[in-house]
């Protein structure tokens, strides 16, 4: 057995403070069960006080570095959920905190770091650039470095999320579990071995960050440079040889999702179990509702890992999700370039009880000839039904059109 054990993770769900880590509920989806032939009950992590797992790890370590004596201050690198956890468990615990983030990280996640009560410094282009930069602020004395995931504190705190599904839903099937750095997954997959080693656990991963199924292989840690992810909370870009070793160990399957996959089951999270999940935590559903994992007639829990959704990427999201299933629409029709046109089809449109929500000119095109522009609407439908009747009262008047979206 690698690194971490049920006696660890035990020991640090003692050290938690209530007012830092709280223990989610657990609540059935009907709508995520018809879908997949299973019982799904969701671990809704993203309820947690910073609004994800990351509290957990966090509140050990400095609990252990402050017990211990060795530092009056600590520095952390994160994109930003791991920033918040740092942030609200070195406060409680009395302790300065800074915290380097990527220059990109979302400002959401950037501004509840400081209100959280640390120094934020905004570093890197990516989380690797910030780990570097963060790596050398402990040079100086008194100062601990807390780690997103390779650190056995880290990892023994994460793992107390399977402690709590065991008690939760002892009757549990499957645990699937997203992966960034591997350290929440490795710690509940340690704690549920020991506690129930019939409980199978899976792993997710984006698949435009995926470094499990290569280091796995290859049997050492892969990496993945600037991973390009809409999950950032899982696009840490590598794993530890601690993690690595806890879920060759203990993890049965790793399957990966695409962005298009994590997308659609954010939106269903949100119009199905009301849940507002960040990607990271919505991909644990994305793997229930694809085809690479098989899940009926069982009980199986996805943990909701994270709800620290940036606002401008929901609104990607949506987008995309929404285009996906052509409730948003981009039609182009061309036109005689005169006074008229777009009164004349906003009117088409409108009568079809569609919602216009932008609409633009386009005339430097080649294929048109002189006198005549596209007009290019973005319409709001009910789906694809509603969609083909507007494309088709369209060209029922006249008018050559074509969906580009």
């Amino acid at each position: 057995m690698t690194g971490v054990t049920l006696t660890d993770v035990e020991a640090a769900r003692e050290r938690f403070d209530e007012s830092v880590v709280q223990r989610t509920p657990i609540e059935r989806s009907r709508s995520l069960s018809e879908m997949t032939g299973a019982e799904v009950e969701l671990k809704m992590e993203h309820l947690q006080r910073t609004g994800s797992f990351k509290t957990r790890g966090a509140s050990n370590k400095i609990k252990q570095v402050v017990e211990a004596g060795d530092a009056a201050r600590v520095v952390a690198a994160s994109a930003g959920n791991h920033a918040q956890g740092v942030a609200l468990a070195a406060t409680t615990a009395g302790v300065d905190a800074t915290i380097v983030m990527p220059e990109n990280a979302p400002q959401a996640k950037v501004d509840a770091t400081r209100e959280y009560g640390a120094t934020v410094e905004l570093r890197g282009r990516d989380f690797q650039g910030a780990m570097e930069y963060a790596e050398s602020l402990t040079e100086a004395d008194d100062t601990a470095f807390v780690h997103a995931y390779d650190d056995p504190a880290i990892v023994a705190g994460q793992g107390t999320i399977g402690l709590e599904i065991h008690e939760q839903l002892p009757d549990v099937d499957t645990v699937v579990v997203p992966i960034g750095g591997g350290g929440l997954i490795g710690g509940a997959s340690a704690a549920l071995a020991e506690l129930d080693p019939e409980i199978r656990v899976v792993g997710v991963q984006a698949e435009q960050a995926a470094t499990v199924p290569e280091s796995l292989d290859k049997g050492i840690p892969a990496s993945i440079d600037s991973p390009k992810t809409i999950a950032d909370g899982i696009a840490t870009g590598g794993i530890s040889e601690l993690t690595l070793g806890l879920i060759d160990d203990h993890v049965d399957e790793v399957v990966t999702v695409s962005d298009d996959e994590i997308a659609r089951a954010e939106l269903v999270l949100l119009e199905r179990a009301k849940q507002l999940v960040e990607a990271a935590g919505a991909s644990s559903v994305a793997a229930l509702l694809s085809s690479d994992l098989d899940v009926a007639d069982e009980t199986v829990v996805p943990v909701l890992s994270g709800g620290n959704i940036d606002m401008s990427m929901l609104q990607t999201v949506l987008t995309q999700a929404l285009t996906e299933r052509s409730q948003l629409v981009r039609l182009r029709i061309r036109i005689e370039d005169q006074p008229g046109e777009m009164t004349t089809l906003s009117g088409l449109i409108g009568d079809t009880g569609a919602n216009i929500r932008t609409v633009r000119h386009d005339r430097a095109v080649d294929d048109l000839r002189v006198g005549e522009a596209y007009l290019v609407f973005q319409v709001v439908t009910n789906g694809s039904g509603h969609a083909r009747t507007i494309v088709e009262s369209v060209r029922e008047a006249g008018y050559e059109v074509e969906r580009v979206a």
